[in-house]
């Protein structure tokens, strides 16, 4: 029996299963889509999840941002 019949040409989910939502900028900590995009994944298109794939390297840097921790309790 051919594997072939099994294999799918799509784009596949960048989940890691870090699920984790950042309070302020409503992404997943984990693969940097929102929870919208996490919820409709399914029901993208290949084109829909290929701009969203493209995308998430440059939501990262929102996510490095420090609320606070020792470096803010050291201000004042």
């Amino acid at each position: 029996m051919s594997r072939d019949v099994w294999e799918r040409d799509e784009i596949e989910s960048p989940c890691v299963q870090i699920c984790v939502i950042h309070r302020e900028e409503r992404l997943c900590i984990g693969c940097l889509r929102s929870i919208d995009e996490i919820a409709s994944w399914s029901r993208m298109s290949a084109s829909e999840r290929a701009t969203i794939m493209d995308e998430l390297p440059s939501r990262a840097p929102r996510l490095k941002k420090r609320r606070g921790g020792r470096a803010r309790r050291n201000q004042g």
